[in-house]
């Protein structure tokens, strides 16, 4: 099954006061980070969903095939309008996925094993949906097989695809992901991680 990659990176940071996607760490800022682990991992293709700051930051793509950009002109109106963005561009570009995992650039542990341990298990596992786990609740990166895809479509607002993920909870396998908890939101957040390098 082939399993496209959406990396959302539309918002505009206001609790950090900068772009956390050009935070760097490792020698790369967030948003290149995750596009690297989403070229290294099984996905194809990868689209890249920019919003606040969206010229500023395609400077920091790559040029390569299999990377596709959209943008998303109602980014403040919340999560679902970006997931929505992704997913039509996904579909646009690569009709035929059957699968696809929804990934922030600011979970800077997220990485290629993470996201095909997801691929992994979903196939294994014959649910529709594959999330990981960590702090006690299943979050991003997450999978969704193609049967859900009219329903992350149809997302409103500030619902971001969680919502499925109660929705669907009998039908959702978990994926260990400790580090999934460090997220950046905060200049404590960046901080800290830039401790841990």
């Amino acid at each position: 099954m082939e399993t496209g990659l959406i990396i959302l990176a539309a918002g505009a940071s206001t609790r950090l006061g900068r772009a956390k996607q050009q935070l760097v760490y490792k020698g790369q800022n967030l948003l290149q980070r995750a596009v690297q682990e989403g070229y290294a991992s099984a996905c194809t293709p990868v689209v890249v969903v920019l919003g606040a700051r969206a010229a500023q930051l395609e400077l920091d793509l790559p040029a390569a095939p299999v990377l596709h950009t959209t943008e998303n002109p109602d980014w403040q109106q919340g999560m679902a309008s970006s997931v929505k963005a992704g997913l039509q561009k996904m579909l646009a570009v690569a009709p035929a996925v059957g699968g696809i995992i929804l990934m922030v650039c600011d979970q800077p542990f997220a990485d290629r094993h993470i996201l095909n341990n997801l691929i992994n298990t979903l196939q294994s596992s014959e649910k529709k949906i594959a999330a990981c786990a960590y702090s006690e609740t299943l979050g991003t990166p997450v999978m969704f097989s193609k049967p859900l895809f009219q329903e992350l479509l149809q997302l409103q607002g500030q619902e971001g695809a969680k919502k499925l993920l109660f929705k669907y909870a009998h039908d959702v396998a978990a994926v260990p992901f400790a580090k999934g908890s460090i997220d950046i939101d905060t200049a404590a957040d960046y901080a800290a991680l830039r401790l841990s390098e």
